[in-house]
């Protein structure tokens, strides 16, 4: 089911939610983004997700959707309690089906390496990638390899985000995963970003595959 949200982006980072356990048993699959902005000065922001699947957790509740407004530091205000945030988080369960035909194979020791690099090349800054990493992290570190896909159109077209006004960068970056026991051979993914310039918007998610 498509659901048409209104979201603000008066939200915090929100770790450890998990989806509910009859979901995990059907095998859906949990997206965890979160959305920061940087525009260029300040400005009111509304997000819009239509999402291809059911919301599990928002921060805060949405209501019939929320403005806020957004300085270059990243700082986001909702304007009817003049509360401060800095990014955006929701959860959700659906059951889109992620491309693994490129990616990487990562023993699990090597994860957090490995992730500092692929970040960068992403175009997430230092203080993104940190907490993109302190997330997944204990997730990943533990198996003893991982299979990582970073999502383009498989994630985009199921999560369709607009944000008003639009900004000049929209980087969006989401792992989709597997635990592994045993290594396998898999096509080198190619990492790009788009240079950031003028309002950037940066989103980062993922979730795990199960098998």
């Amino acid at each position: 089911m498509k659901r048409l949200l209104t979201l603000s982006l008066a939200a915090l980072l929100a770790a450890g939610l998990t989806a509910c356990g009859a979901a995990e048993e059907r095998g859906d699959l949990s997206a965890k983004p979160v959305l920061y902005l940087y525009p260029e000065e300040e400005t009111e922001v509304t997000v819009t997700l239509d999402f291809d699947g059911t919301l599990t957790s928002t921060y805060p509740d949405y209501g019939d959707g929320w403005t806020v407004t957004a300085r270059p530091d990243g700082t986001l205000t909702d304007p009817a309690t003049g509360r401060e945030y800095y990014c955006l988080f929701w959860e959700g369960i659906t059951e889109a089906e992620y491309d693994f035909s490129t990616g990487f194979c990562v023993a699990g020791e090597d994860t957090a390496a490995f992730l500092e690099d692929a970040l960068d090349r992403l175009g997430l800054t230092g203080r993104e990638a940190d907490e993109f990493i302190i997330y997944w992290l204990p997730k990943l570190e533990g198996n003893p390899y991982n299979l990582l896909s970073f999502q383009t159109e498989a994630y985009t077209s199921s999560a369709v985000l607009t944000i008003d006004p639009a900004p000049d960068t929209l980087i969006r970056v989401f792992l989709a995963w597997k635990g592994l026991d045993a290594p396998v051979e898999i096509e080198p993914q190619t990492l790009t970003a788009p240079a950031r310039t003028g309002f950037t918007a940066v989103e980062w998610g993922g979730a795990e595959v199960v098998q």
